[in-house]
């Protein structure tokens, strides 16, 4: 009875932080809750006896549990990589103080990001990277050597950390048109979306129901007004090297807009939600955003799709 006491004392104590865990793990608040609530029952079956740190272990045991979610999901098979793969990857640790400030600046873009990584990937990279878990522990969550969980955090650090393909000030001047719009769109201020938007400006949709394309600022304006719900669930993210914005759904990716500038005004949106065009994106955080917030929407909010 007292060694059961003792165990929910410490559940207590440490529930912010497994929940903060399952959270960018999974991307979901109530599968985070789920995620906890299962933690609590498997620790509460398997009991205390012999374990010397039980926060770390509770912290084990949810990463089981967050795995096991990831794979149910179905969305993904999880591939073994091949060691000359591994070879070619660096295994530079990183810090992780500094990218749990980096996370914390980014926030919704780096769980549009996560959701396109492996279960395995994305347990290995939120727990050492963000929370600090040694590779040792990590192993024993993934079934993996500790080299092995390394070189999975570090591949999956290689993905997450994008490289522009554009020269700076044109990154940057797409980026800000980008951010505009993402404002505009979220503030409901159809003169700010008319004011960055080319005036033949081609929006295209794969979501069923959109009605393929539009064309011209107004159309597309009034659209993105009307079609503005999902707004706290978008940010702005790398796709294929060029700002963009990705919006999730329930935690998971639902689709991302691929956006076209000529410099001044956008010219093209492109909203991909099929899934094989998903899966075909390069997804990323743009890392100059995050040293540079002025430049992107406000932390509250964001925009859905058009």
């Amino acid at each position: 009875m007292n060694a059961q006491a003792d165990l929910a004392g410490h559940f207590d104590l440490t529930r912010s932080h497994l929940r903060a865990v399952a959270h960018r793990m999974l991307g979901s608040a109530d599968e985070a809750d789920d995620a906890v609530q299962e933690t609590w029952l498997r620790a509460a079956r398997a009991g205390t006896d012999g374990v010397a740190n039980v926060p770390g272990w509770l912290t084990t045991i949810v990463g089981r549990v967050c795995l096991d979610m990831l794979r149910a999901r179905g969305r993904r098979d999880e591939q073994l990589v091949e060691g000359e793969r591994f070879d070619q990857v660096s295994v530079h640790d990183g810090d992780p103080a500094d990218a749990a400030v980096l996370a914390d600046s980014v926030g919704l873009a780096l769980l549009v990001v996560l959701d396109t990584l492996s279960p395995a990937e994305r347990v290995a990279f939120v727990l050492h990277d963000l929370f600090a878990v040694p590779f040792g522990e990590i192993a024993q969550i993934v079934a993996r050597s500790p080299a092995t969980a390394k070189k999975l955090a570090s591949r999956a650090r290689q993905r997450v950390h994008g490289t522009p393909v554009l020269p700076a000030a044109d990154h940057a001047r797409q980026r800000r048109l980008v951010a505009a719009f993402l404002a505009a769109a979220r503030a409901g201020d159809l003169d700010a979306l008319l004011a960055v938007l080319d005036p033949d400006v081609l929006h295209r949709s794969d979501v069923p129901g959109s009605g393929g394309e539009r064309r011209g600022a107004r159309p597309v304006a009034q659209g993105t007004l009307t079609d503005s719900g999902g707004a706290r669930f978008a940010d702005l993210v790398l796709v294929d090297g060029r700002p963009g914005i990705g919006v999730l759904r329930g935690g998971r990716l639902f689709l991302v807009l691929r956006v076209t500038t000529d410099g001044e005004r956008i010219t093209e949106i492109d909203i991909v939600s099929d899934p094989a065009r998903l899966a075909a994106l390069d997804l990323a955080l743009d890392l100059a955003l995050a040293l540079d917030p002025e430049s992107g929407p406000a932390p509250d909010g964001g925009v859905a799709a058009p």
